[in-house]
């Protein structure tokens, strides 16, 4: 498991590591059952204090995405894929609501904003 921490990025380290082991689950990196270094090794890897990976294991296990078990370790836990549909839109609602106030202040109209995400989308 790669996992890259940015003491610049603003994002506290433990986000980091919850948004970076979401990301690897949710991407297929990580399959269910799939077992994670314990907190004090990847503690160790990522030279961070042992509380840190403590906490950014407690949110994965409270948001679903892991299981843990005393004495075994911790695990991906199976996917509910329409739970992560819906906090996906989510964010991405909040983006557009973004988007949408930033085109307004700048005197952007709603058909020139769809024409931008249609020439981005064509893009890709």
């Amino acid at each position: 498991m790669n996992i890259n921490i940015s003491n610049s990025s603003g994002e506290p380290i433990y986000l980091q590591i919850v948004n970076q082991v979401k990301t690897m689950i949710l991407e297929g990196k990580l399959k269910e059952g799939d077992a994670l270094p314990s907190m004090r090794i990847l503690a160790t890897q990522l030279r961070i204090s042992f509380m840190t990976t403590k906490r950014a294991y407690e949110e994965l296990e409270r948001d679903g995405f892991i299981e843990s078990y005393t004495g075994r370790g911790s695990f991906v836990k199976a996917q509910n894929m329409e739970l992560y549909r819906e906090e996906q839109i989510k964010a991405i609602e909040s983006l557009v609501f973004d988007a949408v106030d930033k085109a307004k202040k700048c005197g952007m109209t709603i058909d020139e904003l769809h024409d931008l995400i249609d020439l981005i989308n064509e893009g890709e």
